[in-house]
């Protein structure tokens, strides 16, 4: 029986030993929250410009290659580059491209073409070319040809206004701009304003560059200026102005009788007094 309690109390007292011992123990600080990471903003690539990328590209020959022969054909080039369907048309139909061949196959030729797209010429109000006349469709192509070759570098010397197969490149004919910059080359007409999206093909000789407007010449599509009066030339004086009529009437008929009655009896008066002053003076020297 003694034995039972002694166990049992040497249990008991184990048992608040380990109590106290536990008791005793500092608690573990909670763990510190974990913020939560935020997500890396995506690297967005700065958008390089685009380069004006030729749509046929023609590489020249080497140093020393023999240049092949042969005529340069604008049709082909158009045609293989594709989109120009309506300025091939009106090259053809306007007989333009004669006169491109030939210029372009002759000795020193040299062209620079700016072909506007298929869009370009859809871009158009509705019946814009069915409204011209033939020169003015040929006038229309000419303006987009000039007779030397103009390189992408040469835009940025070039002299304003540049002149075009057109003819006369004045105010309000057939003008044409351009300025370059950078990254591209501005067009203007005074009615249009465009740059050159691509070079189709350039070798030196023949440069053609694609437009996505058709140039419009103020000669064609603009309002004609005011006219003005020429300036006397140096010969000529500038003539008087007349003096204004006066109005008559008949009352002024018998104001001026009036007057004329008063101015012949007032003369009158004074020769009277002149005679009997003379007649005075006279007698004494008589009778005396």
């Amino acid at each position: 029986m003694m034995k039972q309690i002694f166990v049992s109390f040497s249990l008991l007292l184990l048992f608040l030993l380990h109590c106290t011992s536990t008791q005793a123990q500092p608690a573990a600080a909670p763990a510190a929250p974990t913020k939560p990471t935020p997500p890396s903003a995506p690297t967005i690539a700065p958008t390089p410009p685009s380069p004006m990328t030729p749509i046929v590209t023609i590489n020249p020959p080497p140093i020393g290659a023999p240049i092949p022969s042969g005529p340069t054909n604008v049709i082909k080039i158009l045609v293989k580059a594709g989109r120009f369907t309506l300025f091939i048309r009106l090259l053809k139909s306007t007989t333009v491209i004669n006169q491109i061949e030939h210029q372009i196959n002759s000795t020193n030729g040299r062209l620079t073409i700016f072909a506007p797209t298929d869009g370009a010429f859809s871009s158009l109000s509705s019946g814009t070319l069915n409204s011209l006349t033939e020169p003015q469709k040929e006038s229309l192509i000419q303006f987009h040809i000039i007779s030397s070759y103009i390189s992408l570098s040469q835009f940025q010397t070039v002299s304003n206004p540049l002149r075009t197969n057109a003819g006369d490149n004045s105010r309000y004919r057939y003008q044409l701009n351009a300025t370059a910059y950078p990254n591209s080359v501005n067009i203007s007409t005074g009615l249009t304003n465009t740059s050159v999206a691509a070079i189709v093909y350039s070798d030196g000789q023949l440069a053609i560059y694609q437009v996505d407007k058709v140039l419009l010449p103020w000669e064609i599509f603009g309002a004609k200026p005011p006219a003005t009066a020429p300036a006397p030339g140096p010969d000529q004086k500038p003539k008087k102005e007349k003096p204004a009529a006066v109005a008559y009437s008949p009352d002024d008929s018998k104001t001026d009788a009036a007057d004329a009655s008063g101015a012949v009896s007032l003369i009158m008066t004074i020769q009277n007094i002149v005679v009997l002053f003379g007649v005075a003076t006279v007698a004494p020297l008589i009778f005396c």
